[in-house]
């Protein structure tokens, strides 16, 4: 059995998914990792050889937040510069050693576009985290794309074109804005015999403001939130 770890866009609530990893990565060792947005960063990290250690410090930093600074220009409202500072530090820093992929969202048209480890630059990780209306497209090889959870927030259906039998799913994305944006662009879905194991978030992670301003105690609840709703259901998963 082929098992995926995937990982869904978030924001800074991705503080949650890294808390989960936390909890499930001595009992997990997946054969492929895929996220979308702030999951493809952790996704990359993770593949890459990541510890949980350098993934905790590195949601604790204050820097992380300082990705997300104001900034209006044409395409939206945040600076692009420190967003692609991080991209380039990432790429700089992992390597995937075990398959990874991420979508990415091609504008005007839309269309998905499934990017696979042997393929990602920096370009590719920015485009990861460039959320529309509030960053620029990236333009990579003649084309412009943004942030891929817009169209699949937690590419499940990937796992599954890229052989999984099994996925762990990890969605920090719950409540009901998220839940009314996929009623509306509604994303591709896997098959039945793709088998989940999804784990959320047991309490409400807070405000679409809280997704985009860092604050060290939301950081702090949400990883160690993280950790007990990876506890609660560690019995379901035996990899």
């Amino acid at each position: 059995m082929a098992t995926a770890l995937v990982l869904s866009a978030g924001g800074l609530y991705g503080a949650w998914e890294v808390g989960v990893w936390n909890g499930i990565h001595e009992a997990v060792r997946p054969a492929m990792v895929l996220g979308a947005s702030a999951g493809a960063w952790i996704g990359w990290a993770i593949a890459g050889g990541a510890t949980t250690e350098e993934l905790l410090e590195e949601w604790r930093d204050p820097r992380i937040g300082r990705i997300l600074q104001f900034g209006p220009h044409r395409s939206g409202f945040l600076r692009p510069q420190p967003l692609y500072a991080k991209a380039r530090e990432l790429f700089e820093r992992f390597r995937p050693r075990v398959p990874f992929a991420m979508p990415l969202v091609e504008v005007p048209s839309l269309r998905v576009r499934l990017v696979r480890e042997y393929e990602v630059t920096w370009q590719h990780l920015a485009a990861a985290a460039s959320i529309p209306t509030a960053y620029p497209p990236v333009p990579i090889d003649g084309k412009l794309y943004l942030d891929g959870g817009l169209r699949s927030s937690l590419p499940l259906w990937a796992a599954e074109e890229m052989g999984a039998t099994e996925a762990i799913a990890v969605n920090c994305l719950t409540a009901w804005p998220f839940r009314a944006l996929r009623a509306v662009v509604r994303p591709r879905l896997p098959s039945p015999r793709l088998r989940v194991t999804r784990i959320e978030p047991s309490e409400p992670l807070g405000s679409l403001r809280d997704a985009l301003v860092w604050s060290p105690a939301n950081i702090e609840r949400w990883i160690a939130l993280g950790e007990r709703d990876a506890n609660r259901v560690m019995s379901s998963v035996r990899m």
